[in-house]
């Protein structure tokens, strides 16, 4: 957080999703990358506050979208060009409750770690573009990604906890084997 902010790249933000979603319904990703909101660059905060630690508010990373597009290569996917401002836009790196985001803390982390492949499904796609944008910021080399397809069920929607889908252990205790599982996420790529 401290090393983000002295370079002037985080800022202080008390805009919430929901206050975003209820000034302008266009600010969206398009819909191949989740349709997100977008967070425009004339909501920033241009309060210069002092502070020597977070504190109870969120920050977000000053995107620079007059900077061009974002490449991206995927081992799976492969090369996708993001558009700052216009696929993504200023992101969460720092929590009102104390905690840093996603964002910041897999590229912390994978940085710390030496990671040098990342694998996971491809509905984090476009958090790729925010976290190049942080190991840009760290001036550090970013992993190779591959991004999978998603196991969807007969409807077409992904299985997800948070929509209590099929757990991997119902196929179990149905008694599919992990041979069935991979096969319907195979006929689905």
């Amino acid at each position: 957080w401290r090393y983000l902010k002295d370079l002037g790249l985080i800022y202080p933000c008390e805009v919430s999703r929901k206050d975003l979603a209820a000034r302008k319904s266009d600010w969206h990703a398009p819909e191949r990358l989740g349709g997100e909101l977008i967070f425009p660059e004339e909501l920033r905060s241009d309060a210069e506050r002092e502070c020597s630690a977070p504190g109870e508010r969120n920050w977000r990373f000053r995107v620079d979208y007059a900077s061009g597009i974002l490449e991206a290569e995927d081992q799976r996917l492969g090369l996708h060009v993001f558009e700052p401002g216009g696929d993504y836009g200023d992101f969460l790196v720092w929590r009102r409750d104390g905690y840093p985001s996603y964002e910041l803390a897999v590229v912390v982390d994978d940085i710390l770690m030496k990671i040098t492949e990342v694998v996971r499904g491809e509905d984090l796609w476009v958090s790729t573009a925010r976290q190049l944008e942080l190991y840009r910021a760290f001036r550090a080399e970013p992993p190779a990604f591959y991004h999978c397809a998603l196991v969807r069920d007969d409807s077409g929607e992904r299985l997800a906890k948070r929509r209590d889908s099929l757990a991997i252990r119902s196929f179990r205790e149905a008694g599919q084997s992990p041979d069935t599982l991979l096969k319907m996420a195979d006929s689905q790529v």
